[in-house]
């Protein structure tokens, strides 16, 4: 059957509808290898790879998005061809379905430009948040602009195949109801076959990120996310058996000054501290997106944090701390349970999360007042409902409020006359910081110690800030929204100096994540290394901790230096003790890596491990087969957490 005949009978439309969908995803992942070819390097065989797999999924595509448009045609009797009725759903149809091929279009072009991948989970989780994703999109783009791009586009298309006959010849066609059945029951079988047997992750067995990135389709990407965004480790993932994952990890987090309090299925163990006490207020600043190389201190030459810099020669500097995921729902996660980032979503947003051994309950058993305090509305990744059912007083802008929050903390709503500057994503870190001022009062008048966790917002996209404030224009990228980030920390340390309560305040300034976690590897180390500052610690002078260490370790270090004993349900250890063997542990959403010394570990679902050596002056990789200690100590890592949280062990 020549392949021409497709195109002569009712379906005419549809499989012209195909054609171009394929065509154009053809010139748009012709145009992300080219924006690409100076990161990675393409061989014949790596384009003819991108190129072949990417047709494959773009058929898989067309075939779900012309599915119901197919089934219409093999039910609609032939004495309604011609009729208004087909005519009307035809046109209608066609123009749907390129308006929302054109929008995704544009749409993958922008999140490749934020995150050099493909539609993924965090995709996923933007649709659920649109009132800050649209804001967002309408602040960074000219969103009329683009609506009427996307518009005129698709018209234009549509009169082109009207120009070329098409719908002419499915209104005239006679097409018999076997044809019909063939053709339809083709494209039905096809459906079927994609959603049973074609994975997503059948673009990642490549060895370079990229590549696999650009083998995928976009909207077969976001629906393979949407499917997969709950991860059981047990069913996916290589696995000890229990006994022998909880020996390995008991005998990893075994410290000089600890001591388990079971010795079943459980790590909690009592930490004793040594030396005087000290219980200051402690105010963690959480900073949005702040990779390490921005700063001067690791070879940044823009003068981009000058307060940073200046703050890091005189106190206490983390200068090999890695962030746990890509995302701040996982630097959340990690900062207030001291956990490795088990797949699938953060805890931060998961069922069952309240009432956890978290950090903040460790400063409650100390007398503390606890508030998390964030610049925009704490709905968005369930931020509020975990914090709140985990004992937190909530700050927050509090536009909206979720159906299913039921936390029973304080909730401060931070008000317009107090909101000088505003984008999508909330109040400029300016404005977040009068508010933690205004809050450590109250608490301070109160006569308690208190411990708030801050989340900024102004070093993302848009990155829109007040103006004024620094000699870089508001919304021209990314320096600017950093110069303005550095600036607004270095007035709210200006200004808490002169409270009565900074002499005995402990100031962290650390990253949720980098900006940027793409590279050539599907895990990229060099894109988790974040800075991490301690600031007013008594008697502080300059001092650098080199060792390798996770954003898991800074509690566990930071209640060492504070002299403190506790009751310790965390991952993470104390860097400065003697005993501390250096390693990290972070991951994406599916994969998962551990790093002692060179050794680097991925886990990945399929009961997939890949083991490397990894060269930190090159960022290099380099596969080699290993097993033993370190390949059981990284399942241990990820098991044992999954199955703590899974089964109540990290609850109170």
């Amino acid at each position: 059957m020549n392949v021409t005949f497709l195109f002569k009978n009712r379906y005419s439309v549809l499989f012209s509808f195909v054609a171009v969908f394929i065509s154009a995803s053809f010139l748009i992942r012709l145009g992300l290898v080219t924006a690409t070819i100076e990161k990675t390097h393409f061989s014949f065989l790596s384009i003819f790879r991108i190129f072949t797999q990417g047709l494959f999924y773009d058929l898989g595509v067309s075939v779900f998005l012309v599915l119901l448009y197919s089934l219409y045609l093999f039910l609609l009797p032939q004495c309604f061809i011609k009729s208004w009725f087909n005519i009307f759903m035809s046109y209608t149809g066609l123009l749907l379905m390129l308006i929302i091929v054109v929008f995704s279009f544009f749409a993958e072009l922008t999140f490749w430009q934020e995150f050099e991948s493909r539609f993924n989970f965090i995709a996923v989780d933007y649709l659920v948040y649109t009132y800050e994703v649209i804001n967002n999109i309408n602040e960074s783009y000219p969103l009329p602009l683009l609506i009427g791009g996307v518009l005129l586009i698709s018209v234009f298309i549509l009169w082109l195949l009207i120009k070329k006959g098409v719908f002419k010849t499915a209104f005239e066609s006679d097409t018999p109801l076997k044809i019909r059945g063939l053709i339809s029951g083709t494209i039905i079988f096809l459906a079927l076959f994609f959603s049973l047997f074609v994975r997503n992750s059948w673009a990642e067995e490549g060895n370079n990120r990229f590549h696999d990135e650009l083998a995928k389709a976009g909207i077969y990407s976001i629906f393979a996310a949407f499917k997969n965004n709950e991860l059981n480790y047990n069913q996916f993932y290589q696995l000890l058996n229990e006994p022998e994952a909880y020996r390995l990890i008991r005998a990893e987090l075994q410290e000089a000054n600890s001591s388990y309090l079971s010795s079943s299925r459980s790590i909690k163990r009592k930490i004793s501290g040594s030396g005087s006490t000290y219980k200051p207020n402690v105010i963690m600043i959480t900073v949005e997106s702040l990779s390490a190389d921005f700063m001067s201190h690791f070879g940044n030459k823009e003068r981009l944090t000058p307060v940073l810099d200046s703050l890091a020669s005189a106190n206490l500097l983390f200068t090999n701390m890695y962030a746990t995921g890509t995302r701040t729902v996982r630097g959340m996660e990690a900062l207030s349970l001291a956990i490795p980032p088990t797949p699938g979503s953060s805890v931060v947003r998961r069922p069952k999360n309240d009432s956890l051994t978290t950090i903040g309950n460790i400063f409650e058993k100390a007398g503390y007042e606890r508030t998390f305090y964030y610049g925009g509305d704490g709905y968005f990744d369930n931020m509020n409902q975990y914090f709140g059912s985990n004992g937190y007083n909530i700050t927050d802008r509090g536009r909206k409020v979720m159906a299913g929050d039921n936390y029973l903390t304080k909730r401060t709503i931070i008000t317009d006359e107090q909101v000088h500057f505003e984008n999508a994503w909330g109040i400029s870190d300016g404005d977040l910081y009068d508010a933690v001022i205004r809050g450590s009062d109250e608490q301070f008048e109160k006569g308690k110690p208190f411990y708030s966790f801050i989340m900024t917002t102004s070093n993302h996209r848009p990155f829109t800030y007040p103006n004024g404030k620094i000699d870089i224009p508001s919304g021209t990228g990314r320096s600017g929204a950093l110069r303005y980030t550095d600036y607004a920390i270095g007035q709210f340390i200006k200004e808490i100096r002169m409270k009565p309560w900074f002499k005995n305040t402990v100031v962290i300034i650390v990253a949720d994540h980098c900006a940027s976690s793409a590279g050539k590897n599907e895990i990229d180390i060099s894109k988790y290394h974040i800075p991490c500052l301690v600031l007013n610690l008594p008697d502080a002078k300059k001092r650098e901790v080199n060792k390798v260490c996770s954003q898991i370790d800074l509690y566990p270090t930071l209640f060492s230096l504070f002299g403190w004993s506790y009751e310790s349900n965390l991952y993470g250890k104390d860097v400065l003790a003697a005993g501390y063997v250096p390693r990290i542990l972070l991951g994406t959403y599916q994969k998962l890596a551990y790093l002692k010394r060179d050794s680097l570990v991925v886990l990945s679902p399929q009961q997939k491990v890949s083991t490397f050596i990894y060269d930190k002056k090159t960022n290099e990789q380099q596969p080699k087969s290993f097993s033993g200690n370190v390949l059981k100590e990284a399942i241990a890592n990820y098991q044992t957490a999954y199955d703590l949280f899974k089964n109540g062990g990290l609850h109170q």
